[in-house]
């Protein structure tokens, strides 16, 4: 019989998210005549823009011709994606890549999963609390931690606290650590790092020879002017971080899947013997090896979210969040609850009332309110007494769902 990867059994619950849709459907189920609204997994409910859509259409009817048919394209992306990503998106943030240095992929949390395929496992891991669990639950079932202890931190991995004492931004690890994660704006707090605190991050790497994980998708959502949208925009960025970024959030392409990782030539590990060696080149290696690529299609879509007419399209959407956004924030603060995030991005992070459990809060604001969010305590031991509601709604479902939690929770 054929042995499992026990690892995986280290997983003390299931994931998250599946998690709170058994709950939502149980409650559904026994109250069919509730009128529930979903602001917990951030799935994006407004349409594709209109040149988005013109140019999936376009892409298909390519695939009905002989002349324009596109089978496999280039594993790492078609360059002419690469290319106007890098116009658009880096370059007017004065960071210059080359096309060989951005991989296109099928969305980044593929991404921040398989980029650990090119590091040993004997790499000591950095992980902040609250965090997205994928970035945990992958190391797990890698192999490279221990098991959980009485508070849910597994062995092996270094976790820094994330509270409102330090602004939801961790401090640097007092030990040595090879691989660092850092989401900003971060889910789920909803708070940026500053150009300040990354350059702190980035010196720190450079120093201890340590890679940055950079989680920037949700870059598209900051509005607060000086907050970085790359750890590129870092002096020294490039000896020591990639960046992943996604088109889910950003053009609403949950269902659609495209999403790209930045890893620079500059940047290098060490081998076993000592030796350095490209990680640009072992990315590439495992790209080509163990994906396709994103459908033509798909990328042609995404080509177009920059386009003259695409990019206004897409950021009014964005702006659509953001004013959900700010009436979630501007509600629970009416209420008296304490909340962050919000500003910068499309989660706001508010401290439970009336000092409930994560999990407790999620039941009662799901029986009494009929509203969902996420517990906070998914998202990491320092997380309980927290909770997640996110701006990916509907807007007049979103002014009801606050009008709700203040009637209930209100001072």
């Amino acid at each position: 019989m054929a042995h499992i990867n026990d690892n995986y059994l280290k997983l003390k619950a299931g994931y998250l998210f599946p998690e709170i849709g058994r709950r939502v459907r149980e409650f559904t189920a026994a109250n069919p005549q509730a009128s529930v609204i979903r602001l917990g997994i951030g799935d994006v409910t407004q349409p594709l823009a209109p040149a988005v859509i013109e140019a999936f259409h376009a892409a298909v009817d390519d695939l009905a011709t002989t002349e324009n048919f596109a089978g496999y394209g280039p594993e790492q992306g078609y360059a002419w994606l690469s290319q106007v990503i890098i116009d658009k998106s880096y370059k007017p943030l004065g960071v210059e890549l080359k096309t060989s240095e951005m991989f296109i992929s099928d969305g980044s949390k593929c991404d921040c999963s398989n980029i650990l395929d090119i590091f040993a496992l004997d790499n000591k891991v950095a992980i902040g609390d609250p965090v997205y669990p994928v970035y945990n639950d992958t190391n797990v079932m890698l192999g490279r931690t221990g098991d959980a202890d009485e508070k849910g931190h597994y062995q092996g991995v270094v976790y820094m606290p994330c509270t409102a004492a330090n602004g939801f931004v961790p401090a640097l690890p007092e030990e040595k650590v090879d691989i660092i994660y850092l989401c900003s704006p971060n889910n789920p707090t909803g708070t940026v790092a500053t150009k300040e605190q990354l350059k702190t991050w980035v010196d720190y790497a450079n120093a201890h020879q340590a890679i940055i994980l950079f989680d920037a998708a949700y870059e598209a959502f900051i509005t607060t002017p000086g907050i970085p949208h790359s750890i590129y925009e870092i002096d020294g960025a490039k000896t020591c971080a990639i960046e992943f970024r996604s088109f889910s959030k950003t053009a609403g392409f949950t269902g659609v899947r495209c999403g790209l990782v930045v890893v620079p030539e500059e940047l290098t590990g060490t081998t076993a013997s000592g030796e350095e060696y490209s990680l640009n080149k072992l990315w590439n290696r495992r790209t080509t090896t163990k994906f396709n690529g994103a459908s033509y299609p798909v990328q042609k879509a995404a080509a177009a979210v920059y386009s003259d007419a695409g990019w206004p399209q897409v950021k009014a959407t964005i702006d659509y969040y953001m004013d959900n956004a700010r009436i979630i924030r501007e509600g629970l603060q009416a209420a008296g609850i304490t909340c962050y995030g919000g500003t910068d991005s499309p989660y706001i992070w508010l401290q439970t009332p009336a000092g409930l459990s994560s999990w407790d809060f999620f039941d009662k604001l799901l029986q009494e309110c009929h509203v969902v969010g996420t517990p906070g305590s998914g998202f990491g031991p320092a997380g309980e007494g927290y909770f997640r509601l996110s701006a990916f709604g509907d807007k007049d479902k979103v002014r009801e769902a606050v009008k709700r939690i203040e009637q209930k929770w209100g001072r």
